[in-house]
């Protein structure tokens, strides 16, 4: 199975790689293109890290494109047709250059309370977010309250930080904070209206020129 448990993205003079850490040891080779196409001049060999685990370094020439990859089964000897896509809205916001993001410095927004439209992608389809939605602006850092079409919600999640219902009654309500504007927030949802709770991606988009 081609399950990556990690990537990491490195920029020098200009150019990305992506160091891509497998769960399992079953590929040996990588080629960035279609298998039928593979030539042994392209082939990119596995590294093993520190853990002994499996890595491949491959080039990324721009992120949220899919781009064409094929990988060589150590058991089956066959290449195998596989799709990457790098995603953007997973890079930390502190990972970018100064002035690339829209923040609230950079929108000069002092502290206080605004409002700010939001929109919701991701998951199903079906559940949705009041917009616009509550946005508080305290020692130069930003945060929303985030008011979902269900009370069904346990708790959100951005990257490892966990955020609780900062209500008891009606539809759920989080308080989570707004790193920059105009650029998907990939956040995940618990929800209990399953037999079993289910973390559900999905990703806010908070419209910079509708603050007010």
């Amino acid at each position: 199975m081609f399950n990556i448990t990690k990537c990491t993205l490195n920029v020098s003079n200009g150019k990305m790689t992506a160091v891509m850490t497998m769960h399992g040891k079953g590929y040996l080779y990588l080629f960035m293109g279609k298998g039928d196409d593979a030539v042994e001049s392209g082939y990119i060999p596995f590294v093993e890290d520190p853990e002994g685990a499996h890595t491949f370094t491959v080039p990324v020439e721009a992120l949220d494109v899919p781009v064409d990859c094929a990988a060589f089964s150590k058991n089956r000897e066959k290449w195998y047709d596989r799709t990457l896509v790098f995603r953007s809205d997973l890079i930390p916001a502190d990972c970018f250059a100064e002035g690339v993001l829209k923040t609230p410095a950079s929108l000069g927004l002092s502290d206080g309370e605004y409002t700010v439209d939001v929109t919701l992608s991701g998951g199903s389809g079906r559940a949705s977010v009041q917009s616009p939605a509550k946005l508080t602006v305290s020692g130069g850092a930003a945060s929303a309250e985030v008011v979902w079409s269900s009370s069904n919600y346990d708790y959100m999640r951005i990257g490892e930080e966990k955020f609780l219902p900062v209500n008891t009654e009606g539809n759920s309500t989080f308080v989570i904070p707004v790193s920059c504007f105009d650029r998907e927030i990939t956040v995940y949802a618990d929800t209990i209206a399953m037999s079993e709770p289910h973390e559900i991606e999905y990703r806010l988009t908070f419209d910079s020129a509708s603050v007010k």
